[in-house]
Order: structure tokens, then sequence, then C-alpha cells
């Protein structure tokens, strides 16, 4: 799909360059999202390009590369977006129809200064929002907050931008095969879920030896079959049926906009992103030995367990696509994840979190392995363990109410990491409260080796939230 940019429009309500004020809820820890229509206008597309092109511009850049997914609401808000950019005097590279990992890939291609990607992620049709890249790094915390100061004071650059379109899905789609070295045939069944990814894997699917099934693959940002989210088992039900009548060896499935991936064994299983990351491991630690691999905090003890058992150096980090991906510059880390399937290699690739290319790197290790993937599963570490546990605590309560639960486990002397909330150790496993950066949510999740275990550490949590009047989550 092609933009037709308007950039004479006088539609715009800051045609002027007067003050923007933005829903005090949009701009996020990590990215900026609302609800089209309620929290997020054209108008906050066209001030965020015009605030995001005077950052740009400031640190001597030129250039923004523009992508948006499949959502109904995505070309309008490109198109303001774009517009706002130009208006400042920054040059646009517009890359189009396509996932967010397909933006990061152009702003690399193109050598541009920084990308932006009109997508609501897995959130519902009614969302929308923005993913951005300064320079090939990630642009999140304290830098979105700037921007909503830049369009509260009206302090934009003014200038005229060009806009130039960059036909790349095939260029993306050539450079995600070439990590794919011939091995066994596979048999694998695909759920883009209608997300943003469906056009690359078709592309994609057609240039992999073996057998490839696809599920709802055609664009659609009603996602009429099943919300575009592969962390919540239900959305993977058609998948998993698929795989089993089809006998396939795995199942894997994006979110909306193909930043996340799901996988699901021949029996149907599903494997999350730290289960994921065992098999992943093997490869890197073969030829990188002692590499440090990072995991978010949410994840299984096995995982890091399997990473030192393996030769690497384990790393626990907080919880974020963003963060994780600043720390993995920092420690050189050649692969990273989180539990939610933001999976990121550095090792031959970017660095950054493209649930295409984990695909095909996952497959390259199956290919070239005499086991599938239900082996590599049965052969892990069994552990009992809850789902990720989200429940409502406000945005001005949250953070506090975990500083309270942390204060009083130190003064108790127990084991705690408080990387990213606490994370508290004891003989039966661990158990993790955390405050979301995006939501107004709590964030429990518990792991044990029996079923005992498990039970004695959710009545620590919640016993450990009622001493600070919360109420806890039903287990």
């Amino acid at each position: 799909m092609t933009l037709k940019v308007a950039l004479d429009s006088n539609d715009s309500a800051d045609s002027d360059g007067s003050t923007h004020q933005f829903h005090p809820t949009i701009l996020r820890e990590y990215d900026i999202r609302g609800i089209v229509g309620e929290t997020l206008f054209p108008a906050d597309a066209e001030a965020i390009g015009r605030a995001f092109a005077t950052l740009i511009l400031e640190g001597g850049g030129k250039r923004v590369c523009v992508g948006f997914d499949g959502r109904l609401s995505s070309p309008e808000l490109a198109n303001a977006l774009v517009r706002g950019l130009t208006s400042a005097g920054v040059d646009v590279d517009v890359v189009g129809l396509g996932p967010t990992p397909m933006l990061y890939y152009a702003v690399h291609l193109l050598n541009a200064d920084g990308g932006i990607q009109v997508t609501g992620s897995h959130n519902p049709p009614s969302h929308n929002g923005f993913k951005m890249m300064i320079g090939k790094a990630s642009f999140f915390g304290d830098r979105i907050q700037t921007l909503g100061q830049i369009a509260a004071d009206g302090a934009y650059r003014r200038g005229e931008g060009a806009v130039n379109q960059h036909n790349i899905l095939e260029q993306y789609v050539d450079r995600l095969r070439s990590d794919y070295h011939d091995g066994r045939p596979l048999k694998v069944v695909w759920d883009a879920g209608n997300g943003a990814s469906g056009d690359a894997l078709k592309a994609l699917a057609q240039r992999l030896p073996g057998d490839h099934q696809l599920l709802y693959a055609d664009i659609d940002g009603r996602f009429p079959n099943h919300h575009p989210d592969p962390t919540v088992p239900e959305n993977l039900e058609d998948l998993i049926a698929a795989v089993r009548e089809s006998g396939a060896e795995l199942g894997i499935a994006f979110d909306g906009d193909g930043d996340r991936i799901g996988v699901v064994d021949g029996k149907g299983r599903i494997m999350f992103g730290d289960q994921l990351l065992q098999v992943l491991i093997s490869d890197i630690l073969e030829r990188l030995p002692g590499s440090p691999i990072i995991a978010d905090v949410k994840a299984s003890q096995a995982l890091f367990d399997a990473i030192a058992e393996r030769g690497g150096s384990p790393i626990m980090y907080k919880t974020g696509h963003s963060l994780i991906k600043t720390v993995m510059v920092e420690k050189g880390a050649p692969l990273a994840g989180e539990m939610s399937g933001h999976i990121f290699y550095a090792d031959g690739f970017y660095g950054h979190d493209d649930a295409l290319y984990v695909a095909v790197r996952l497959l390259d290790i199956l290919a070239r392995s005499d086991r599938t993937l239900t082996e590599w599963h049965d052969a892990m570490v069994p552990m009992i363990n809850t789902p990720e546990l989200r429940f409502d605590c406000p945005d001005e309560e949250k953070f506090d109410a975990v500083a309270r639960v942390r204060s009083n486990l130190e003064a108790a002397g127990a084991t705690v990491n408080a990387i990213d909330g606490v994370r508290v150790s004891t003989n039966d496993g661990w158990w993790l409260l955390r405050a979301s950066n995006t939501q107004a949510v709590l964030v429990a999740r518990a792991e044990a080796t029996d079923a005992d275990g498990l039970e004695r550490l959710k009545q620590q949590i919640a016993d450990n939230l009622r001493a600070v009047g919360v109420e806890p989550p039903s287990f």
C-alpha cells in the first residue's frame, strides 16, 4: 500500500505550528498508544511528526523512515505523521504496509537517521500508536516525554522535507531467508492472525523448503478470526488444531505487528518465550561459548540454568523490549528474549525483535537437528508455574505498592532480586511482583518444582499484597 501524502493539506489542527497537547494517557514508556477517535487523532500524529523531526534535526539528522500496519486507521495516521515530519524539514522514506521489524530493517537498509512505525501492536482494532527509533536505537522513556514537551511549547523546527516511496518487502524477505540453511524438510503451520506480517509471511513461505500451511495471512485490521496476540492461549486454538490435524512438526504465530512470536510443538503444546530460548541458545552457545544471554525477570529459572549449563553467562534484566535492546548493546549479548515472545538477535542480525527472523532461525536449528521440536520440548526440565497474572491497580498507586512489598520483604530477610519489581527466591522456587510500565496493572507470576510448592508461593504473593492493602488476583 502506497501513501498519498497531502503535504499542502489545510485540515491540520497544527498547520500553523501552534502548541499541541496530547491526551495524558498516550505517551507511554516504550511507545505512544491510544484509542482512535477518543484519545488519539490525526492531529496527534502530525504533532508527533513535527516534534520527532525537531529532535532528529537537532541531532544532525535529516531522514526518517515511516511504515504502518494493517489497521484501518493506520494510513490516515501515517499521512498526518509524514506531513508533520516534512513540515519541520525532514525527508521521509515511506516504506509502506508491513510489520514493525520491516521498518526497523528499513532504517538499517536506507541508513536513515530514525524511523517511526504506525501500529497498534497486539491491541484491539480501535487502538493505534507509534513505535520509534532514533538512529539505530530504540526511542523510549524520557525521550517520548520530550516529544510531548516540544509539542506543548510549539517549539518545532520549520522547513520543507521531501517524500520518497520505497518498496522494500522483497529485500526484507530475502534478508530473512538468507539465514536459513538447508537441512531436513519441515512441515510447518503459520498463523499471521490477519496482522501486518501477512504479506511478508506469504513471500517467505514460498522461499523456504518444506511444507507450509498458512492461516489468516491476509492483512485485515478488523482481525476477524482471532485477536493477534500469541501470548493468550485461546488465540492459538486454531493453530493448535491445524498442527494436530496436519501432523506438522510445529506451529508459529505472530502478533499484530510482527515483533512477537508464539510457538506450539507437534503435540500442540504452547512453548512460551523462555522455553523457545532454550532451543535458540543451543546454536549460539555452540558457536560463541561464554556469551552473555539476556532474559527478562519473568522468565523461568529453567532458562537461566540452561544458559549456564551450556556454557553461557545468564543475565536477568527488566521487562520491556526497548530496555532489553539497550542492555544488549551494553553487554554485547548475541541473543536476548522475554517470556512474552519478544526475542532479539544481534548474532548475524540487527539486535531488534523480529518474529519472522526468529522463526527462520528456529527452523534452521530444527532442519539441521535430528530432534523434532516436540523432542526438544520433552527434554526440558519440567517446571510448574502460573501464567502471567495481570490485575488492576491505579497508575498512581502501582509502583508504591511494589515498593512497600519490597520494604516488607527486605525487613523480613527474604531473598529478593529488585531489578524490576521484586523476584523472591525460596526453597519452593520463586515468585514475582512488578508494576507494568504500560498499563494500570500489577503483574505477578510464580514457579515451583511441584504443585504444593506452587501453592505456597501463591499464598506468599497474596499475603504480601494484603499486607500493603492490595487485593490479590484470583489464582
